[in-house]
């Protein structure tokens, strides 16, 4: 069975930062990729940043130069450092994963995913 456990989240004022962590088990995801989606109160789950097998990042135009994504294939985690943080980060951040090595921004790209951790960004 496979499973992704998020952890870091927390209570944060704007301007802090925050590391949010993202183990797997059950399935390693070595050659594909693994991501991070946030999903604020009242709004859709949007895509955040993910991390090619390749250790290529992806990042959402609302993240970019702010959050950095990484994995360590060694230990089946990845991670998101995130960095500045704004009230508008605030959201239940949803760790993902997936076999297929080209998946990008689609959250039907992904196979896995996490229950969530909650980032509240005080202003």
């Amino acid at each position: 069975q496979v499973q992704l456990v998020e952890s870091g989240g927390g209570l944060v004022q704007a301007g802090d930062s925050l590391r949010l962590s993202c183990a797997a088990s059950g399935r390693t995801f070595t050659s594909g990729v693994m991501g991070w989606f946030r999903q604020a109160p009242g709004k859709e789950r949007e895509f955040a940043a993910a991390v090619r097998f390749n250790g290529l990042g992806i990042y959402s135009d609302s993240v970019k130069g702010r959050f950095t994504i990484s994995r360590d294939n060694a230990k089946n985690t990845v991670y998101l450092q995130m960095n500045n943080l704004k009230p508008e980060d605030t959201a239940v951040y949803y760790c993902a994963a997936t076999t297929w090595p080209w998946a990008a921004r689609g959250s039907n790209e992904y196979d896995y995913w996490g229950q969530g951790t909650q980032v509240t960004v005080s202003s």
